[in-house]
Formats: C-alpha cells, sequence, structure tokens
C-alpha cells in the first residue's frame, strides 16, 4: 500500500485511531499533526484540495480518502 498521510490532532480520537489503525496494518504513514505544525483547516484543504469540515484528513499516496470511517472501509478492501 502507499503511504498514508494523516493531517489530525491529538485531542482528536478518531485522529489516533487513524494512526492506530495504521500500525496495526503495518501500513506505512505520515502523521501531520495539525497543532504541532501550526496548521489550520483552511492550511490543510489548501493542501488536499477540498474544503475541511473536521479532522482526520487522510490521503493514500496521492488519493484523497477522507476522514476516519471512510479509511476503516478502505482498508478492510483492502487484501490483507
Amino acid at each position: 500500500m502507499e503511504q498514508v498521510t494523516i493531517y489530525g490532532r491529538m485531542s482528536c480520537p478518531f485522529c489516533v485511531a487513524a494512526k492506530n489503525l495504521c500500525e496495526s496494518r503495518n501500513m506505512p504513514y505520515v502523521w501531520v499533526d495539525m497543532i504541532e505544525k501550526g496548521l489550520s483547516k483552511q492550511d490543510v484543504a489548501d493542501r488536499i484540495g477540498r474544503p475541511v469540515y473536521t479532522v482526520p484528513q487522510i490521503l493514500v499516496g496521492d488519493e484523497y480518502v477522507g476522514g476516519y470511517d471512510d479509511f476503516s472501509a478502505y482498508v478492510r478492501r483492502q487484501p490483507a
């Protein structure tokens, strides 16, 4: 699987769940802590090319997947 990029916050349980899902599946990922990096939702929207209302925002490679529920469903569809 291509590298996963997770834009989120450590205070967000869905963001942490996305990180944990990557770790449990040994999927390569990059965690972008929006608070640590000083990123606003608009900054992330500019990077991913779509409006951001919630976190996490997750990409696989260059493909936008969505939030945690979308990502979890995406992972379930992938071969083991």
